[in-house]
């Protein structure tokens, strides 16, 4: 696995991350370890949670294998704030970007982790009752008291994103470091505004979800297998926005590149994200470690530029007036 710069920062990562939102519910503490373990044995250091996975689970996981026999100095911590859960019977999340809501979010994500301080501090979905300035701050407050090295956004738009960044840049402030966003063959729409602003403002992308949420790996082709996210209670809903023609379409084109490479479509669709201008990493999940196998057998497949440019053919995104004038 290759270790890549985020943006115009000092911060390395592993060009493949390792995603955790299941972790603590689906996934135990012990296959959590054994993820953990095929992963930095492959050269992995860039782990991906949020205080919203499983409602602090997720953390408290991770937490219990760095108190254990995992070396926090092998991993890059990225964690999120800014989505809590309520207190009702749905479970449902609330957006809160509030200062103070963040910063008591991030005390107690320190707390789970087992850990003075992460690595990179995102806030995970624009709050439209809260105003950026007020946002910012907390980002700004955390990286001066020492509890992230880095800091930035998760699903913004471009246009505030750029805001952030240019209010971030002032006189000592902190900066914005990156973006971690949606990003697959299946959805490219950061491709119309966002990624180009993020290399113009020298924050590095952070891709999240770049199976299409498993969509691309072909598992529902013929059927929902009842082991998958999409026959599960609390993740059917993630997976439904891509289980239609279009999708299917994309899918099939996928498969079809795989076959003529010898590979999966898993690793082809990886592979297509991972090594897309302007992503630092691509951040990828699994239920188990055998899973996670066989997501890190994409880390050699480079893919021959012909093969590329009928995948970018085939997804490109929509672009009219003003992105093309």
């Amino acid at each position: 696995m290759k270790q890549r710069r985020v943006g115009a920062t000092g911060l390395m990562v592993s060009d493949i991350g390792l995603g955790t939102m299941t972790w603590g519910r689906d996934t135990d503490e012990h296959d959590a370890g054994e993820q953990l373990e095929v992963f930095l044995d492959a050269g992995g250091t860039l782990v991906d949670t949020a205080a919203s996975y499983g409602d602090g689970a997720a953390e408290s996981v991770i937490g219990a294998l760095l108190a254990g026999e995992v070396d926090r100095e092998d991993l890059v911590l990225v964690t999120k704030a800014g989505v809590r859960t309520r207190r009702t019977p749905d479970g449902g999340g609330v957006v809160d970007a509030s200062r103070g809501s963040l910063l008591d979010t991030l005390d107690a994500s320190l707390e789970r982790l087992g850990t003075d301080h992460v690595d990179l501090w995102l806030v995970q979905s624009p709050d439209a009752a809260t105003p950026l300035t007020e946002t910012l701050s907390a980002l700004d407050q955390a990286v001066r008291s020492g509890r992230t090295r880095y800091v930035g956004l998760s699903n913004y738009p471009a246009w505030t994103t750029a805001r952030a960044a240019t209010l971030l840049a002032a006189p000592a402030g902190p900066g914005l470091a990156a973006v971690e966003v949606e990003y697959s063959l299946l959805q490219r729409g950061i491709e119309r505004e966002l990624l180009p602003a993020a290399e113009a403002l020298g924050a590095g992308v952070l891709a999240w979800s770049p199976l299409g949420r498993g969509v691309l790996t072909g598992k529902y082709r013929a059927t929902v297998p009842a082991s998958s996210r999409a026959a599960s209670p609390h993740l059917r809903g993630f997976v439904d926005p891509y289980l239609n023609e279009r999708a299917g379409g994309v899918v099939e084109a996928v498969a079809t590149a795989a076959s003529g490479l010898g590979r999966t479509a898993l690793e082809v669709a990886l592979a297509w994200v991972r090594d897309a201008p302007g992503i630092s990493s691509a951040i990828t999940g699994a239920r188990t470690a055998g899973q996670l196998r066989g997501v890190l057998a994409a880390s050699d497949l480079a893919l021959p530029a012909p093969i590329r440019a009928v995948l970018d053919e085939v997804t490109a995104p929509e672009l009219g007036y003003p992105e093309r004038f």
